[in-house]
């Protein structure tokens, strides 16, 4: 983006998304100022650069949030759309080196670009670069990766950053033989926190939503919406706030699921969720939890 003049002495610019100024004349043009001058603050071109620079940060942010449901939920996206959406900056800084799968067991790779045929050039794990042409691909959740650590171990190499976290997302594989009857479990609980305000703050900063007493997250797994809950003390009979237990229900919240019917994605998330909350628990001086 260009220089814009903002009265007679300055002009500004978005750069790495905020407004610097510069002066208009003088030996050295070129330098930006740190902060912007006083006298030019409210200008009408300041302040349409600045409501623009946070649209654009609102507009990164629901590229990634949408990047996010795809991986988290693992729905086939058509390839002609990522296409589409490759040329913005802030589409493309979500899904660049994503893993996608196509429609073959060996098309799996780190997404690297789009073209305007529709097609998807991928860096696979023998370090070659492959056109997928796969009508759709998906991007899996982590947990239903089979070759998760390798593909950590030649993201590090290939010295990759996703912009979305997908392979070094945390996860949690359900234990095998697990009791059918259980409907919840305690890895988790008692987490302290000084007050109900403190943990319900935790909860949204990370993302998640406050349901009554408890902290939530829905997730699409194999194609049925689940939704994971911890459970909080009373805001209203209790000075500080715990997390309670981790449990699933149907999409409606109607059905508590046993465990045994918890899918992969759905397990995971949900104890990602858990072990984020306890994560934040209060901490004393002495470093005790």
């Amino acid at each position: 983006m260009g220089w814009l003049a903002a009265g007679d002495t300055y002009e500004v610019a978005l750069v790495e998304g905020r407004v610097v100024a510069r002066s208009a004349s003088g030996p050295s043009p070129a330098e930006q100022a740190r902060t912007l001058p006083e006298e030019i603050r409210d200008r009408p071109e300041v302040r349409e650069l600045q409501r623009f620079a946070e649209w654009l940060e609102w507009h990164a942010a629901e590229c990634a949030a949408q990047v996010d449901t795809w991986m988290v939920s693992s729905l086939p996206v058509p390839t002609g759309l990522l296409a589409r959406l490759w040329p913005d900056e802030a589409w493309r800084s979500a899904l660049r080196d994503i893993v996608v799968v196509g429609d073959g067991p060996d098309e799996t790779g780190f997404l690297r670009d789009a073209d305007d045929s529709g097609g998807l050039r991928v860096v696979t794990l023998d370090g070659e670069t492959v056109r997928l042409a796969s009508r759709t691909v998906t991007m899996p959740h982590p947990v239903l990766l089979p070759d998760l650590e390798e593909l950590r171990t030649f993201a590090a190499e290939l010295g990759v950053t996703q912009g979305v976290e997908q392979i070094h997302r945390a996860t949690w594989h359900k234990p095998a033989g697990i009791d059918g009857p259980a409907h919840s479990v305690r890895e988790f609980a008692g987490a302290e926190y000084r007050s109900w305000f403190h943990l319900s703050s935790r909860i949204t900063s990370l993302g998640y939503k406050v349901s009554g007493n408890s902290a939530v997250d829905r997730i699409l797994d194999g194609g049925r919406v689940v939704t994971a809950s911890v459970g909080m003390s009373d805001p209203y009979t209790e000075e500080k706030a715990w997390t309670g237990s981790l449990s699933w229900s149907d999409e409606d919240g109607h059905r508590s699921l046993p465990l045994s019917e918890v899918g992969p994605v759905a397990w995971s998330e949900g104890m990602r969720m858990a072990a984020a909350l306890h994560a934040g628990r209060t901490v004393t001086e002495d470093g005790a939890a």
